[in-house]
């Protein structure tokens, strides 16, 4: 007859677990889940989301912490110099065309949606705890993809090459997120990093970006099974086709797109086919 030992562990509690496993993160156990007055009234799986945590950045691109979307997209923090990493896909087809997707009503910051006045109506809401008013409008149109590399394994880094394939990584997570675009058809690899662009842009008040967005661009013919929480419409257009949708006062796009487009966007485009590899890998950050 054999026996065997069993070895005595000591039971883990909130006092001893960083002794026993350094590696454990205590701070997200006793983080309350982000469902405060802040985003009463928003869609349930939109507010799951605002407790992603996003990169914390110092003006360099630096990464020097995390904190939740909700943290960094309030603009109270936002106006105090909160700056979190983002990233923006292209995604032309073979055609040439870019894809562009119209934001969904749900969305927290940039719906589908404004707030007139936006300084003067939080006011109220503080001050008098009038609800705050929403003007349904044509929600926003923008680039293909914009989103976060989240503050996890894999989708951060501190030098530039780490940096980029971390948001190669989150913009693929996210493209099939949002737009039903399985990771087979955008490889890693087939993701081009253009540039880094810091710049702020309020919501409605309370809520904004303040970002340093890395820019992606790639080429592929992809099937689109899209997220309608994420994406009410999207469409293909060429160069042409864009500039008009512009000069409809009926359209409205997200600002990081517009600052894109108006800056940058067009001259990349005519060299989509030829000369795009001048443009490719800048080091410096444009300070939008």
């Amino acid at each position: 007859m054999t026996t065997t030992a069993t070895a005595t562990t000591e039971a883990i509690t909130a006092e001893n677990v960083l002794r026993l496993f350094p590696e454990v993160n205590t701070s997200l156990a006793t983080t309350a889940r982000a469902d405060d007055n802040d985003l009463e009234g928003y869609d349930e799986e939109q507010i799951r989301l605002m407790d992603e945590v996003c990169i914390v950045l110092d003006e360099n691109d630096n990464p020097i912490g995390s904190a939740s979307k909700k943290v960094c997209h309030l603009m109270k923090n936002i106006d105090r110099g909160l700056l979190h990493r983002a990233f923006s896909v292209f995604l032309f087809d073979s055609n040439g065309r870019l894809l562009l997707q119209q934001r969904a009503d749900e969305k927290i910051t940039f719906p589908g949606w404004f707030t007139p006045f936006p300084a003067l109506t939080i006011y109220f809401v503080i001050t008098f705890s009038i609800p705050m008013l929403r003007i349904p409008a044509q929600g926003m149109w923008t680039n293909t993809c914009c989103s976060h590399p989240l503050g996890v394994p894999g989708e951060t880094g501190a030098e530039i090459h780490a940096a980029v394939q971390g948001v190669r990584r989150a913009a693929q997570r996210k493209l099939n997120h949002e737009l039903g675009i399985k990771p087979v058809q955008v490889p890693l690899e087939k993701f081009d990093f253009l540039t880094r662009i810091h710049y702020k842009a309020p919501s409605d008040g309370k809520w904004g970006e303040h970002e340093i967005d890395y820019i992606l661009f790639i080429r592929a013919d992809v099937d689109l099974d899209v997220n309608p929480n994420e994406a009410q419409d999207t469409r293909y257009v060429t160069a042409e086709e864009l500039k008009v949708m512009f000069k409809d006062d009926k359209l409205t796009f997200t600002p990081w797109f517009k600052l894109i487009c108006e800056s940058m966007l067009f001259k990349w485009w005519e060299h989509l086919d030829e000369g795009l590899d001048k443009y490719k890998g800048e080091t410096q950050i444009r300070r939008m």
